[in-house]
């Protein structure tokens, strides 16, 4: 009996052994498994900036306006150490429409200003506007309204203001209408009915025009009136700004 009874124990150590083992092996075999695979968590919310693996990069989550979960990400450049230690921002990508996927990206130089923006407007998971900045104003601006990744519509800056506009209306790759603004207002449209890549048609707007001749004409008047009342009716009165020239 007693000899019955220890070879029972035994065996039940063995098969407990067996199992401990066993078990590690799994345990070990998962973690090898994983640690094969790719980090895709950052990927998977469509993450645009540049952060995975190195180690001059810090990343930041914010929770935005109405989100639930972290909807915007900084990442900074990290120069220095100790007390010298300082971020630089480099990146931010806004989640918008609080999806889950990172839809607006934006970068910046290492004096803080943007340089370019990346955006999702219509959240079907492809690039369809890209804008440029020029010393931290927006300069142009590039649309896909048609999901070819390809631009049909860009839009021109001067100091921050809407200068001209130009558009592929027949999706040959060309543009053939041409808008041009002055101080932010449509003056003119000018139309390739051929589409031979030159102007056919000028349209202007007649009634912008007419506008700004009665706001001249009831300036020159308000002038004219204001003589001989002294000079410091005006003295503090801001010129009118010029606009950007087509």
């Amino acid at each position: 009996m007693r000899v019955s009874r220890q070879l029972s124990l035994l065996a039940l150590a063995g098969a407990c052994a067996l199992c401990a083992c066993s078990g590690s092996q799994t345990v070990e075999a998962q973690s090898a498994a994983q640690r094969g695979k790719p980090d895709t968590s950052a990927r998977g919310d469509g993450s645009r900036c540049e952060f995975k693996g190195r180690l001059d990069r810090e990343v930041s989550e914010s929770v935005g306006t109405g989100a639930l979960q972290p909807s915007i990400r900084r990442v900074y450049r990290v120069l220095g150490e100790g007390d010298q230690r300082r971020r630089i921002l480099v990146c931010r990508e806004v989640d918008t429409n609080l999806d889950g996927i990172k839809d607006m990206v934006r970068h910046y130089n290492d004096q803080g200003e943007a340089v370019e923006e990346q955006a999702d407007s219509n959240y079907d998971g492809k690039l369809d506007t890209w804008i440029r900045f020029s010393k931290g104003r927006i300069a142009q601006v590039d649309i896909d309204s048609n999901q070819d990744d390809s631009p049909d519509e860009t839009r021109y800056y001067v100091h921050g203001k809407l200068s001209r506009v130009q558009r592929d209306t027949n999706r040959d790759g060309k543009p053939d209408v041409w808008e041009i603004y002055a101080s932010g207002h449509l003056e003119r449209m000018g139309v390739d009915v051929d589409h031979d890549g030159r102007v056919d048609r000028w349209n202007r707007d007649g009634v912008a025009a007419e506008q700004a001749a009665r706001a001249a004409a009831s300036n020159a008047a308000g002038d004219t009136s204001a003589e001989g009342e002294g000079d410091e009716a005006g003295a503090d009165a801001e010129p009118e700004s010029a606009g950007a020239a087509p």
